[in-house]
């Protein structure tokens, strides 16, 4: 059965890598100049581009970390608020953003920036948006990757090095096509996967109506006192540090017009929503059951409730479906991340501070390289992480605290200027790291109110620096007008 079951996984991948590669060559992105690759020609139909925005946001990270919040006793569905945040997320951007963006005719998230602030600043700003493309793709390659151990008995590192290999492999060949195509078939594995697989690991815990009772008896209420504030902290966090992502304006970009870059976010936000319920049903389960009926013992960690469930409470032609679904989630995911992140260093770093003389293969062959460098690293960070969802906030983080006010400033603002911009980041960063980093072990320095051994920080000190680097920006800017006068934005660099 076992070896039945891998050649099913090995017979998806082959799937996935030659529908990218078809897409790719289909589509010509070896011919043409950059936005083929870049940006799909800004040819991306409404409902491709809702699909592969959906996929994206639905990765391997937000399943496993959506079963593993609500399973974990400590935080449970009230603190469940990836879905729900990262759906607003889609839906405020394609209110506040997405026409601004693409009515300009960008061709990255960098580019107001690049403009309004010059080349070396937008270079600075690419390391917050590298940082979190790169947790974010080691999140969902570490959640693959203990699914695949658990379910399969794999090694975690062969797990991920193969998923990341294929990825890699075919967004290098077709870029934002390749990324687009494959996304509409791995949506259809995790829709037609999880919906299949939380039945029957339901049914094995007693049945919903059971599940839904006995869940309901443990899960922790709505936070009380200080607490609240921190859980407002991080719905603020995620609903607002979810859209400076280059991996979300990539799809907005590629849009033939500014209605169809708004309508894309928002369904893709209802699409995230609804594609967190059968995740949220599979953790409920996972904590209600009764493991010892079916000879296993419940998860110590969280993180791997979700293949522990599929591995002990569902039929193995089940179980494999199932992991196909996460495998199908992870795979949409970091091909987005890393392209995201690649097409940034091609056409924000490298063409403009390294070559500027750079022709369209020569960008290409570096967006390539940069896809290959990036998707390593990520391999790399991912063998060393244990808990999903807490790297899940840590990419977001960055993201949040630094990019986000960067983002308002220099599209609604004009006098956001070079000056403001800088200490605007600093004062945003300094702020964000005084309250610690258990992760990385770097303790907190700034004595935060709200706070107490038992539950930490609870001051909203993310939202308190983004507001902060937010008011800097715009004090400091007005203050040095006159000798760093700001730059107004002036609309593409290159014909749509």
């Amino acid at each position: 059965m076992l070896n039945a079951q891998i050649a099913c996984i090995f017979l998806f991948y082959l799937v996935i890598f030659g529908v990218g590669v078809y897409a790719g060559k289909r589509r010509g992105t070896n011919r043409g100049d950059n936005t083929e690759l870049l940006l799909a020609g800004r040819k991306l139909p409404l409902w491709i581009g809702a699909l592969t925005m959906t996929a994206t946001w639905v990765g391997g990270g937000y399943i496993n970390g959506t079963a593993e919040a609500v399973y974990d006793s400590t935080r449970g569905l009230v603190w469940t608020q990836a879905p729900w945040g990262y759906a607003l997320s889609l839906i405020l951007g394609g209110i506040l953003f997405a026409r601004k963006m693409r009515s300009m005719g960008y061709t990255t998230l960098l580019d107001p920036f690049q403009q309004r602030y010059g080349k070396r600043i937008a270079a600075a700003l690419y390391l917050p948006a590298l940082l979190g493309e790169v947790f974010w793709s080691a999140a969902i390659l570490v959640a693959l990757g203990m699914t695949f151990g658990t379910v399969l008995g794999i090694d975690l590192r062969t797990a991920i090095a193969v998923s990341a290999a294929v990825a890699v492999c075919y967004t290098a060949i077709g870029g934002l096509w390749s990324v687009a195509y494959t996304d509409v078939l791995q949506l259809l594995f995790i829709l037609f996967g999880l919906c299949v697989a939380a039945p029957f690991i339901v049914a094995r815990s007693g049945g919903f109506d059971d599940v839904v009772r006995d869940y309901i008896a443990v899960i922790p209420g709505f936070p009380q006192g200080i607490v609240a504030w921190r859980w407002l902290d991080e719905a603020l966090l995620l609903a607002l540090g979810g859209i400076p992502w280059q991996v979300y304006f990539q799809r907005v970009l590629a849009c033939p017009d500014e209605k169809s870059a708004m309508r894309l976010s928002w369904i893709a936000g209802i699409g995230c929503l609804l594609l967190a319920i059968p995740p949220v049903i599979i953790g409920a389960a996972g904590s209600v059951a009764d493991w010892s009926a079916w000879g296993a013992t419940a998860p110590e960690n969280p993180a791997m409730v979700l293949p522990e469930a599929l591995h002990a409470l569902a039929p193995k032609w089940i179980a494999t479906i199932g992991l196909a679904a996460v495998a199908a989630a992870v795979m949409s995911s970091i091909d987005s991340s890393i392209l995201s992140a690649a097409s940034m260093f091609a056409w924000n770093i490298y063409r403009p501070l390294i070559r500027p003389s750079a022709d369209d293969r020569e960008l290409k062959r570096w967006l390539r390289v940069g896809i290959v460098l990036i998707g390593a690293a990520a391999t790399c960070l991912a063998l060393s992480i244990q808990s999903v969802y807490t790297l899940w906030f840590l990419c977001a983080d960055l993201v949040y605290v630094v990019l986000f006010p960067q983002l308002v400033m220099v599209l609604f603002s004009n006098s956001a200027n070079r000056v403001g911009a800088i200490a605007g980041a600093f004062v945003s960063l300094l702020l964000r790291l005084g309250g610690g980093v258990p992760l990385i072990g770097l303790p907190a320095f700034i004595p935060y109110p709200m706070q107490t051994e038992s539950t930490g920080i609870c001051f909203p000190f993310r939202t308190f620096a983004m507001l902060a680097g937010l008011f800097v920006i715009w004090v400091v800017s007005l203050s040095t007008s006159r000798w760093d006068p700001p730059r107004q934005l002036k609309g593409p660099q290159r014909p749509n």
